[in-house]
């Protein structure tokens, strides 16, 4: 497919290579790229707006970073509202699901999303992103609403991100490869630019916050070491590249190779499982690394194999280049 198309051109041939497909996709994504291009002119003048507190402020506080959150949050919900193809949606912003108002019909779908990751990095520009995943509603009777929601992340049909950065892009798939697009702002359109991303199977970069080193398990520990200790026979060591920004680290791996890890650790009882959130933020990245040839993995499990106990469930992941995932997987199996 030529470079230069844009992203709903892709999408409808997409759709017409999927005879199941009935255009729904079609209308969830365009709508989330809309979306997105609004939510990216907010966060390039960030630091200029007043509105959201950073105009003026000597620093910019969890406040400030939150008014950029419910920003993005409420621009998603408003353009997909009305589609007609969601059945709820759910946001890591929000306690519990996200209705359809009653003035819009309904659909099969759900929208689950990370309206702005990474956002304690805004004012010093480093890049930020918009996570999304779309499953289809699961038919559970009688059961609650939560029950058709809480499904594991090989049941996504649709799922990835958009990071707003020197440039903004759009990254998703639908099962069938991966795929980037970069906002052309001269004519506001997402235009092709990265047809088939595959991750490197061995990469050479490593992404943890070593701050936390301490508080880890020794298999852990033990990882860090092994990426860090020089053995030309194995290419080492790594360089660590960690942002604190989790789409901006698996993009980059993404692209180059490498592995991101972030486990558990006893220093917060918040992160005792882990720090990111499965639904998310991990089983959609996770969705598009296997998609692109990569591997997504607890250190015990794949990552889209775990079945969600609760919407907001946190999880240890290790993600990336498919060779480098499976050794940590070594460290922490105790097989190394």
């Amino acid at each position: 497919m030529a470079k230069g198309i844009t992203v709903t051109e892709h999408i409808l041939t997409k759709q017409k290579e999927r005879p199941e497909a009935t255009g729904a996709f079609t209308a969830l994504l365009s709508e989330l790229t809309v979306a997105a291009k609004i939510i990216a002119q907010k966060v390039n003048k960030a630091n200029l707006t007043e509105d959201l507190g950073f105009v003026g402020s000597e620093s910019a506080d969890e406040e400030h970073f939150q008014r950029l959150v419910d920003f993005a949050n409420t621009t998603i919900i408003n353009r997909v509202s009305h589609t007609g193809h969601l059945w709820c949606m759910a946001s890591k912003k929000e306690t519990d699901l996200i209705p359809i108002p009653p003035k819009y019909a309904k659909g099969d779908y759900i929208l689950v999303f990370d309206p702005l990751g990474g956002i304690t990095n805004i004012d010093v520009h480093i890049t930020v992103g918009t996570v999304f995943s779309i499953l289809k509603r699961a038919d559970t009777g009688d059961m609650s609403p939560m029950t058709s929601v809480l499904q594991p992340g090989h049941k996504q049909v649709a799922a990835g991100y958009f990071i707003y950065g020197s440039s903004t892009m759009m990254v998703y798939t639908t099962g069938g490869g991966v795929h980037g697009f970069t906002l052309e702002p001269r004519i506001g359109e997402f235009l092709l630019s990265h047809e088939n991303i595959r991750i490197p199977e061995k990469g050479k970069t490593y992404s943890i916050n070593e701050g936390n080193y301490y508080f880890w398990d020794e298999k852990v520990q033990n990882i860090v070491e092994y990426f860090k200790t020089p053995d030309i026979k194995t290419d080492r060591p790594y360089t660590l590249r960690y942002t604190g920004s989790f789409v901006a680290d698996f993009h980059r791996n993404l692209l180059k190779g490498g592995i991101h890890m972030y486990p558990a650790d006893s220093k917060d009882p918040l992160k005792s499982h882990g720090k990111l959130m499965l639904m998310c933020e991990v089983s959609p990245l996770a969705f598009v690394c296997e998609q692109a040839g990569g591997t997504a993995s607890t250190g015990f499990e794949r990552v889209l194999d775990v079945q969600p106990q609760h919407l907001h469930q946190r999880v240890p992941v290790f993600i990336g280049s498919a060779a480098d995932v499976r050794l940590a997987e070594e460290f922490i199996q105790g097989k190394r």
